[in-house]
């Protein structure tokens, strides 16, 4: 829980995603590029930008395919588009944009489902989610298959483990949409349910077992914790609220599920709150973390030993230390 690295040369990050095999990070800047980042610590460029990639007509968010082999863009204009990136370092087209999938009106949140068929997004203009055909053995990929309506201003989105489900944040509905995703199900691309309470829900992850989804409630400076195991009698309520955040915005939670990463915007910080049930300190923070500058976006390394973090407000992606046997634990 220390910051190790602060890397220089974006502009305006924001969003940030990390490959599935942990050595390359995409980083979203506000000039219209996407930035490729060597997270590799076997790599002779570890912790050095490798590729600025341009193009993109204002990329916001991102997310990797299961495969590692595609990144999903989301570019935030009114007339939305979802760029397609090329990610596998054995094609050709390596590090270009392949594809430009046109969805709803000003995309914000993407997520890959765990089987890398399909894509979702939130419009958040549009109060829907559209869903891409992301299998690329598929007639319709890279293709719009559904549009789903869902609340108000839907910002965040997550994607069960098994899934079988999709959560959004509606920001100004004050609510979570849960979408059935099980292309099996009768109830397919439709909502399932819809949960209240919230405070300007921004930022959603789900944990590892699929049985916890963690919500930050930017005007309520707190973090909701709802049941998302279908087995439980609390389903798909919130189960807890937590405190003392600072504008909460992008959360992550680490590959074994036992510690959440929330971003502080207004305090520069990056709160570690203990997820893990068995825990004497369960749904409490247990280290606040400094030295940012207004931090957007969150993502932990597959391993579990670093989390990268985009300093919106300056030039850097800060690096911490996830890694609780290490000596630099929780330090940047």
């Amino acid at each position: 829980n220390t910051i190790t690295a602060t890397i220089g040369g974006f502009t305006n990050p924001y969003g940030v995603a990390v490959s599935p095999d942990g050595t390359r990070t995409y980083i979203t800047n506000q000039n219209g590029t996407v930035s490729v980042l060597d997270t590799d610590p076997t790599s002779p460029g570890y912790n050095t930008v490798t590729d600025t990639i341009g193009g993109f007509p204002n990329p916001y968010r991102v997310a990797v395919s299961p495969d590692g082999t595609r990144a999903y863009i989301t570019n935030i204009n009114i007339n939305g588009t979802v760029s397609v990136l090329d990610t596998d370092p054995t094609s050709l087209g390596y590090n270009t944009v392949t594809d430009t999938i046109g969805v709803g009106s000003v995309p914000v949140g993407v997520a890959v489902s765990p089987d890398g068929t399909r894509a979702y997004i939130t419009n958040a203009g549009g109060d829907t989610v559209s869903v891409i055909d992301t299998d690329p053995t598929s007639l319709g990929y890279n293709t719009v298959t559904a549009t789903i309506g869902v609340g108000t201003n839907p910002f965040g989105v997550a994607v069960s483990p098994d899934g079988t489900r999709a959560y959004t944040t509606n920001l100004r509905g004050a609510s979570v949409s849960v979408i059935d995703t099980d292309p099996t199900s009768p109830a397919y691309n439709t909502v399932t349910d819809t949960i209240g309470g919230f405070n300007a829900p921004w930022g959603v992850a789900v944990s590892p077992d699929g049985t916890r989804a963690y919500i930050t409630n930017l005007f309520g400076d707190s973090v909701s914790v709802i049941d998302t195991d279908p087995t439980s009698l609390g389903y798909n309520t919130v189960t807890d609220t937590i405190g003392g955040f600072t504008r909460p915005t992008g959360v992550a939670v680490s590959p074994d599920g036992t510690r959440a990463y929330i971003i502080n915007r207004d305090s520069d910080t990056v709160s570690v709150l203990d997820t893990d049930p068995t825990s004497a300190t369960y749904n409490t923070v247990t280290d606040t973390i400094g030295g940012f500058t207004r931090p957007t976006g969150v993502a932990v390394s597959p391993d579990g030993t670093r989390a990268y973090i985009t300093n919106f407000g300056g030039t850097s992606v800060s690096v911490i230390d996830t890694d609780p046997n290490s000596l630099d634990f929780n330090t940047v």
